[in-house]
């Protein structure tokens, strides 16, 4: 019904409307009327602000804003992380060389021992004996070598005295030349004798750790089978065997060549290992070399390094990453990943000029590290690099540059003031 009263006061004139009505005519209260005017300038006053608001003459949205990183050119290492496996820099492999019983184990298993350490021994009286055997004949042959030169000495002058015939006298020579060869056959005898008899102690031929033992004593063991009774494994320094893409060396070689990076400074590149927990050993490894030949079934180039390991943190077998400083570029810039667009048409980053203007850049990526990549060309000094906030973007508005901060970088910041 207010409806119909307003519709009523809108159309109608004014002259018309307040006109004395006839008699039949309908009449309109006053207090109606002043309600309908009322409403239709609340009405017009709404509408005047809706207007305002989102019409051609009202105030634009303010800029989104976008989290911007600052180029800063520098050097930089180009780190590369590795697979490998570590291994024992010497391991030696304890075996039976004499034949007999196992009477006594002289070692704890795991433990460290040095070179020339008792491990084993083996039942030695047979070696004893045949040891004993063979000194009583260079003894025989000792004086088998006296007699003979007794002789010759007697029938030597006189033989000038024409007093014995010549062949007496040659016999006489040639048996001391007999009985001395006899005497080095026995004294040969004697050192073999004494070999064998060592062998039946088994020493460590090098410094390091011993494991398991393989054999117990009453086991019998053999010089001809070289029954294996334990591994000593020199674990300080280890080595660490790795791989890189024959591919990723050729080209840092060729940027090498070209100027674009220059070698590492030091004349054995730096090495570090990473555990499998993430945590890095304290000790710094070097590289030893690079293998000259590819792997033709994985198209891969053998490395090795070596690192120390006091107090057998590490051990043999264990996979771990290495991560090697092979180079340095000079006027590098580390981006993080999620600021670089990769695609088949190249590599690029969004960048935002002095007005907030936004636009795309082609540039040249060298490797990741620490979740970065490494841009060696396309920027320069000062411009800003958008690295978050691409779904703000709306066509070509301007858009408002802060600092980006890494996600955990306030979390980190605030520890300290939760301490």
């Amino acid at each position: 019904m207010y409806v119909y009263y307003l519709r009523f006061f809108l159309n109608t004139p004014a002259a018309t409307m307040f006109q004395t009505p006839p008699a039949k005519a309908f009449s309109v209260p006053p207090t109606l009327i002043s309600a309908l005017l009322g409403g239709a300038v609340l009405l017009s006053a709404c509408g005047g602000d809706k207007q305002g608001a989102g019409g051609p003459g009202g105030a634009a949205p303010p800029p989104a804003q976008v989290g911007v990183v600052t180029v800063q050119p520098g050097a930089l290492d180009l780190v590369s992380e590795l697979p490998g496996r570590l291994e024992a820099s010497r391991v030696a492999q304890v075996r039976a060389r004499a034949t007999g019983i196992v009477q006594q184990r002289l070692f704890s298993e795991g433990s460290t021992v040095k070179a020339g350490q008792s491990l084993f021994r083996i039942d030695a009286a047979p070696y004893d004996a045949a040891l004993a055997s063979v000194r009583a004949q260079q003894a025989k042959a000792e004086v088998q070598v006296a007699q003979a030169q007794a002789q010759w000495a007697r029938l030597r002058p006189l033989v000038a005295d024409k007093a014995v015939s010549e062949q007496e006298a040659t016999n006489a020579e040639l048996a001391v030349k007999q009985a001395e060869a006899d005497l080095a056959l026995a004294k040969a005898a004697v050192q073999t004798a004494s070999i064998n008899r060592g062998y039946a102690d088994v020493t460590s031929p090098i410094a390091g750790r011993v494991g398991r033992a393989n054999v117990t004593e009453g086991a019998l063991v053999a010089q001809t089978d070289a029954t294996p009774m334990a591994v000593v494994q020199q674990i300080d320094p280890l080595y660490i065997n790795f791989t890189q893409s024959a591919s990723e060396a050729l080209a840092l070689a060729r940027a090498v060549e070209t100027g674009q990076l220059k070698r590492s400074g030091a004349q054995a590149a730096a090495v570090k290992v990473v555990l499998e927990d993430g945590t890095e050993h304290p000790q710094s490894g070097k590289l030893l070399f690079s293998d000259l030949t590819v792997d033709t079934t994985s198209g891969q180039v053998t490395l090795r390094a070596e690192v120390p390991n006091p107090g057998g943190r590490l051990l043999p077998g264990l996979y771990v990453r290495v991560r090697l400083v092979q180079a340095q570029a000079q006027q590098a810039i580390a981006l993080p990943q999620q600021a670089v667009t990769r695609s088949p048409q190249g590599d690029s980053v969004m960048v935002v000029d002095g007005e907030g203007k936004v636009g795309p850049r082609q540039v040249t990526l060298g490797a990741q590290q620490d979740g970065r990549w490494v841009v060696l060309g396309g920027l320069k000094a000062g411009e800003q690099v958008m690295v978050d906030g691409f779904q703000k973007l709306r066509g070509d508005a301007p858009v408002k540059a802060v600092p980006w901060e890494a996600p955990g970088a306030k979390a980190q910041a605030a520890a300290p003031e939760a301490k």
